[in-house]
């Protein structure tokens, strides 16, 4: 690859950067699970605004309440103008385009004098860490987005027992009456999730799920609970909830590549792309936040 790279002026790097995105972002993008367990990456993509569209319908199911068995319904008299099914609605999907939000970049150079490596290694290795770069800025930007389509916020009246229980309780009761369909999880801070590892009810005699000698927690309440650093919430915000896969996040990549620089002897390692985020927006209710207050 070296040998190539030194007699042509660009070598692309788009597929394998794309590929490393998507393994790095299923193993450490801590709000992975919101949008679907992954991030939809394309390669090679044109500079434009739109990142995909998708056909929607706003349209609600109706369900009839009764058949009508009436013999002028559908019959005799009816026979042509009218039904049995009662009102018939007519469903018609719209397409809705998905734009990009927000763009990364990156620039770095190798020169061939000081570099002290391997020119394949030193691309592999910098693509390694741009990549994991990224996903913690995607990350940055799905918390971020999390808060901001949230369409309810709880309250929690304090770190205690009881105000844990009554939240979660509170939560549960939501879901419960939104009839979600879904694994419900909870993204939360340190502090809170320590404290929800140490209450009274997380006890393996009772099979919550809890490991304390691991400090670990695998559900409290029906909620998953998964622990996540302070940086990713917004001002005064200690936790989200959601069902989990009702959002996408998503990232087009422009380029990815080496070009020979005119400054040094060696390389110039670029990328740029555009990345966004998506929800339906009856999905939103699924999404809930805390914040600390009465």
């Amino acid at each position: 690859m070296a040998g190539e790279n030194n007699n042509q002026a660009v070598r692309s790097y788009q597929k394998q950067f794309k590929e490393l995105l998507q393994a790095v972002y299923q193993k450490q993008a801590y709000f992975r699970e919101f949008f679907g367990g992954g991030i939809e990456a394309l390669d090679g993509v044109t500079h434009n605004k739109t990142a995909f569209s998708i056909k929607t319908s706003d349209i609600p199911v109706v369900i009839g309440t009764e058949y009508n068995k009436d013999p002028d319904v559908g019959f005799g008299k009816g026979t042509s103008n009218s039904t049995r099914f009662g009102e018939r609605q007519e469903i018609i999907y719209t397409d809705t385009d998905v734009p990009y939000t927000w763009e990364w970049v990156f620039h770095e150079g190798i020169d061939r004098h000081t570099v002290n490596n391997d020119f394949d290694a030193t691309i592999a290795d910098r693509s390694d860490l741009q990549a994991q770069a990224k996903v913690q800025l995607f990350d940055n930007h799905g918390g971020l987005f999390i808060s901001q389509v949230a369409d309810q916020t709880f309250k929690l009246a304090g770190i205690t027992n009881d105000a844990i229980l009554k939240l979660f309780n509170d939560l549960s009761n939501a879901y419960v009456n939104m009839e979600a369909v879904g694994n419900k999880m909870a993204w939360v801070k340190p502090e809170l999730y320590n404290a929800i590892v140490d209450h009274p009810i997380t006890t393996t005699a009772k099979h919550s799920g809890a490991n304390v000698d691991a400090n670990g927690i695998i559900s409290f309440k029906g909620f998953q609970i998964k622990e996540v650093p302070e940086t990713k919430f917004q001002d005064g915000e200690l936790a989200y909830t959601s069902i989990t896969g009702v959002g996408k996040q998503f990232t087009g990549i422009n380029t990815t590549r080496t070009i020979e620089s005119e400054d040094f002897d060696g390389v110039a390692f670029q990328g740029a792309g555009k990345a966004g985020e998506f929800i339906l927006p009856a999905n939103k209710k699924a999404v809930i936040k805390v914040t600390l207050g009465e």
